[in-house]
Parts: structure tokens; sequence; C-alpha cells
């Protein structure tokens, strides 16, 4: 979600005139967009606004805006703590970048952090990609995790109409943009603000909905969506996804927990055996089907008993890649001021732990590409190796293989390659081209 806002800002940046400095330190304007989901990455910022208010105080005409998660939570306190800042902005403001910086060309010192309604987005992104692109499809969350901050930084959830949704598809097929991923803080979620019931009750315009009406759009060749929430993964989006051809078999579906007293303490809304049921439904099918998650440890009160069943259910459902975190207190969130925080160093111990099972079962998920011939959009050359070309298989497994193929023929970024897996690690593959 942030590299996707990211990418509207820069393109609002470049509309006004601005191009990209060489350095970081030589640019007359620096935007850092923010996250605050963990301690370390809001700790971060404040490193690099040191070294650019330091700037400051000898080029008073450098333009230092503060943009993202941290923006929203901190808000005017962060004017205080570095008063060097020129703008200070929330996610729901990123589309508003070219007014605000109007604003504080006109002498103002500018806090954007009140509520605001995203309206349709008519700012162009400056794509990271020029073969897959985000596309954002709900903005903001309603849940309300204990421990999860994004609720109160990016806002009530606003879904977009599909018909822009589609429109948007349409215009980056027609730029050779051939996979899409729509983008949610939590996806499942989608059409919840939308009118609309069918004549059986159903209410229109959810995911799955969007998901038949967008999957038309030609020259488009993959979708994927993250990110998505066990309490709201149905029966019905398992099966469009098995029946649309151009939706990917990868799944990125955070448990978060594999003890249901802690799921309960979290107010995730499910339970491990729900959550069970959603795997084994997916696999059942679409049983090559990648499964990817988050997960906390060490979250308040969670006892060793309780860290074990979530490495039992690791290891029972085998997961492709898990985005590991130890539990972090956040601003005004409820877990943040109970007092059964654990120690610092059981957080380390348990995060390794956790981290050296989640290598081991993604080494043992990626054993079964060995040999195999998998289709592999190319989305850019290797950086590593300029004879190499690297993408994505449909299930989001990274892979690199030769720019040239057999008989001579060579490939670029945008093409569908069917290669052979040759070399399998924890997480990514190598192949060889066979057309």
């Amino acid at each position: 979600m942030n590299k996707a806002d990211s990418e509207r800002m820069a393109g609002i940046l470049q509309s006004m005139g601005y191009q990209q400095a060489s350095a970081e330190l030589e640019a007359d304007l620096v935007l850092y967009n923010t996250c605050t989901i963990r301690d370390n990455a809001e700790q971060k910022v404040y490193s690099y606004l040191g070294r650019q208010a330091r700037r400051k105080r000898s080029n008073p005409h450098l333009k230092l805006v503060v943009a993202g998660c941290v923006a929203q939570q901190e808000g005017e306190a962060l004017l205080r703590r570095v008063p060097e800042l020129d703008l200070v902005m929330g996610p729901q403001h990123a589309n508003r970048l070219e007014l605000l910086l109007t604003q504080v060309d006109s002498g103002k010192q500018v806090v954007a952090t009140d509520d605001n309604k995203i309206l349709e987005d008519v700012t162009i992104p400056r794509r990271d990609s020029k073969i897959c692109a985000w596309v954002n499809v709900i903005y903001g969350c309603n849940e309300r995790c204990t421990y999860c901050v994004v609720p109160s930084v990016r806002g009530k959830e606003q879904s977009r109409q599909p018909e822009a949704i589609h429109m948007e598809m349409q215009g980056l097929a027609a730029l050779g943009f051939r996979e899409i991923t729509l983008l949610g803080q939590n996806i499942d979620a989608y059409g919840r603000d939308l009118p609309g019931i069918t004549a059986e009750g159903r209410r229109q315009n959810t995911l799955t909905d969007l998901l038949h009406h967008v999957h038309d759009v030609e020259g488009i060749e993959r979708i994927r969506f993250a990110t998505s929430h066990p309490r709201y993964f149905t029966d019905r989006l398992i099966e469009a996804c098995a029946g649309l051809p151009k939706l990917c078999e990868h799944f990125h579906i955070p448990f978060q927990s594999g003890d249901n007293n802690v799921l309960k303490a979290m107010a995730r809304g499910y339970t491990v055996e729900r959550y069970r049921r959603i795997i084994d439904r997916i696999r059942e099918l679409m049983p090559d089907a990648a499964i990817s998650s988050d997960v906390i440890v060490a979250f308040p009160g969670e006892t060793d008993d309780q860290f074990r069943q979530t490495l039992k259910l690791i290891e029972q459902v085998g997961f492709d890649q898990v985005n590991t975190a130890a539990y972090s207190p956040r601003p005004n969130t409820p877990a943040a001021t109970w007092p059964n925080q654990l120690p610092e160093a059981v957080k380390v111990e348990r995060l390794q732990e956790l981290n050296a099972l989640v290598e081991n079962t993604a080494r043992q998920r990626n054993a079964r590409y060995d040999g195999r011939v998998e289709e592999v959009l190319a989305e850019g050359i290797n950086p590593k190796d300029p004879d190499q070309l690297m993408g994505r298989t449909r299930s989001n497994r990274l892979t690199f293989f030769a720019a040239k193929g057999p008989e001579g023929c060579s490939y670029s970024p945008g093409d569908l390659v069917d290669v052979r897996i040759d070399s399998v690690r924890s997480f990514s593959l190598s192949g060889t081209p066979l057309r």
C-alpha cells in the first residue's frame, strides 16, 4: 500500500516539473513516505529527518515533507519535534500533494491529517514497473485488532467504484502492463460501503463481484489481490479464484497466531479451525496454490505453549512464505497498555526460532518446483546479472532465467516464458527458458 501511495505522490511531483535527484542529500525537495506498523520503521524516519534538518538550517529553500502513517499518527507533534518540516500529511491526503505544496510555497507550515474523503483519483502515478501495477480498490480499515495502528492512521474503509477500477485497468493495459495487483488494507471487505443488494438478498459489489467485473480487461494476463482477512475470506471468493483463469494461485492471508486465546485477545474475529478450513478449501480447488501469511510472536501474555501452537500451525499448513514480527507496542492501541508485556529477550528468542522454521518450510515448499516447467512473467533484468531476466511464477515465486533462449531467441520484460526450474532456494528459483 505504501509503495502504491509513493508512486502516486511521485507522479504528482513529476507533473509539477520535479525530477528525481541523484542522491537524497542533494534534493531540493525530500518526501519521506512513512510506516508506523512497527516501532523500528518509525525510528528510521527520525534518523533520516535529523540529517535533512541539519541541511535545511544552511539551505532554507529545501522543502521537507513527511507523508504516510507516522505523519498521521504524530500530526502537529511532529512539527514540534522537527520544526524544520514544511509539510506533514497523512495517507488520505496523498492525492492532494500539489495543493498542499502550493500552500507551502505561500509561506505556510502545513499539517494535513484530518479525515478526507478519497474521491476518484485523477493523478497519474510514476510507476516503478512497466509490467506490473498496483491498483487501489479500497482505502482504510474498519477492523479493531488490539495491536494494530492502521485504522487510526489510514481511516475508515472507502471502496472505489467498480467502473472506475475497470477503467484504470483498461488504461494500464493500453500502456502495456500485463499484471495487476488489486490493493486494500483489508481487501476482502471491498464494497461493504457501496450500495446494492441482489434479489436473493446477497450484497453486491463484493470483492468476488469485482474480480468477475475486471477479469475481461483485454491485455491484462494476471490478476492478484492483497491483503486478505480470514474473517471475510469466503467460499464464493475461493471458487471465483479457481474458476477465473487470470486469477493467480497465490493468496496472502495473515493468521497472526496459532492459538485461539491469543487470536481472541488480538480481536481477530476467527479461530485457528476457521483459518484451516479456508486453507483446506483453497487446496481442494487449487492443490498447487501458494499460501503466504503474516504472524506476530510474543504478543502480550503469550505463553510458551501458545507460541508452540503457532509453530505447529506453520508446520501443518506448510506456508510458502511468512512475514514474521515480534510484537511491537503501537500508540493508541489497547494491547500497548496491557501490563502483561513480554521481555525483549523472549521476543528475540521466539522470533529467531520462528524464522528458522519459516525458512525451512519455505525451502521444503519450494522443492516441489524442481524440474517442473513454470510460466514466468518477465518483469526486468536481474540487477546482479545483465544476461538474466527476473520474474515471477503464477504462484509468486521469484525466478531467474537466461535472457536468451533456445535457437537464439531472446526475451524481454513483459514476455510470458516457460521456464524449466533447475535450481531451488528458500525464497527464489532459477531455470532454463524452453521457448
